[in-house]
């Protein structure tokens, strides 16, 4: 793994960088690799790997799903914790890199005294532990890992968690919106896993910044489930999507946890209203999907389009009275199926059946 411009190893011009995931995708290959992709088709796990993204915020990849990492002098932040399976390795890989920015970090020295300048190297400053994770939802592939990494970190005294949590408080907070805590104690999740801070509103700011920035939480009503958010870094400028926008799939919309094809369509609009592009369309704004390569505005505009021009085929099926088998052997995925109707968990046809049943209830 390289840290990039952490510490100096390689540096990466972010335009060519995405210029080459473009020619990369082109050749029909998505997610970070064709080997870790068929490896998703099989539902197998992948070979993790760490990405540096910009300022404090790295990509791990490989986990089932995304998760987003704030490493720096605060401590760690978590967006997400992939599947539960792979959770003590999801952990090495975060200890692996917080001990490679503290020994590429400043140096602790003290003085020897005896009139000369006396400054020695004595040691270099202990890897911060985990403090936060953050939930997009409740899905098992973003929060199989809460109990292993919430154990790991070390939330802050008296800072963030009830009183009445008991020793919960010796591990990181853990924070969802409301429904997502409630869909995860429904499920049985152990205690040590389940949020210890949520939310009500249409979004929750952190007291306090973290790791020199301010980290905003914006709660989605209804998209792929019913507690969906989306995490946005403002100083580093990067948007951590969650399941809202997968660019390995289609929209894995869940309805019997309140997903809604009309949800998902407001949380992308949501999105590409705060994306700024460094130019045109490319660059500026990054975009960490649930599942898949780091984005841009214009990948996120070309897959909120896609969803659009989906939902308003089928919403024109129904209109013509057509049964649901009727509008799924008029296959109006057609264009995109090549490029995220791949993978079992999200089929055209289960997308399909999503947005007939969505709309066709709302009717």
């Amino acid at each position: 793994m390289s840290l990039g411009h952490r510490n100096g190893l390689l540096r990466i011009d972010r335009r060519w960088f995405l210029c080459a995931l473009a020619l990369v995708a082109a050749a029909g290959i998505t997610g970070i690799g064709w080997s870790q992709q068929n490896r998703s088709l099989l539902n197998e796990p992948s070979q993790m790997e760490v990405i540096p993204i910009r300022g404090n915020i790295y990509m791990l990849a490989g986990a089932g799903s995304n998760i987003t990492i704030s490493a720096g002098m605060d401590g760690v932040l978590l967006v997400d914790t992939g599947a539960a399976e792979v959770g003590n390795k999801t952990l090495a890989e975060i200890e692996r890199l917080s001990r490679e920015l503290s020994t590429f970090g400043q140096p602790v020295k003290r003085n020897e005294g005896g009139g000369g300048s006396g400054s020695v190297l004595t040691s270099y400053l202990p890897p911060k532990p985990i403090r936060y994770i953050i939930n997009t939802s409740s899905l098992p592939e973003h929060t199989g890992g809460n109990v292993t990494l919430a154990e790991a970190g070390k939330t802050f005294t008296g800072g963030n968690v009830a009183g009445d949590l008991g020793d919960i408080g010796e591990g990181a907070a853990v924070l969802s919106h409301e429904n997502a805590l409630q869909r995860l104690s429904a499920a049985k999740i152990p205690i040590r896993g389940q949020p210890t801070e949520t939310y009500f509103g249409g979004q929750m700011k952190l007291s306090h910044h973290f790791n020199g920035e301010g980290v905003q939480l914006f709660h989605v009503p209804n998209a792929i489930t019913d507690g969906d958010s989306f995490v946005m870094f403002r100083s580093s400028d990067v948007i951590s999507a969650g399941d809202i926008f997968s660019f390995t799939s289609y929209p894995p919309i869940d309805l019997a946890k309140g997903g809604s094809i009309q949800g998902v369509l407001a949380g992308l609009n949501r999105m590409v209203d705060l994306v700024i592009p460094e130019f045109r369309s490319e660059g500026g704004t990054f975009v960490i999907p649930g599942h898949g390569r780091i984005c841009d505005t214009a990948d996120l505009a070309y897959y909120r389009d896609m969803v659009t021009i989906v939902r308003d085929r089928v919403q024109d099926l129904i209109k013509k009275g057509m049964t649901l088998e009727q509008v799924k052997a008029a296959k109006p995925t057609e264009d995109w199926d090549g490029r995220f109707g791949q993978l079992r968990a999200a089929t055209p046809d289960m997308f399909v059946e999503a947005i007939y049943k969505g709309l066709s209830a709302k009717k």
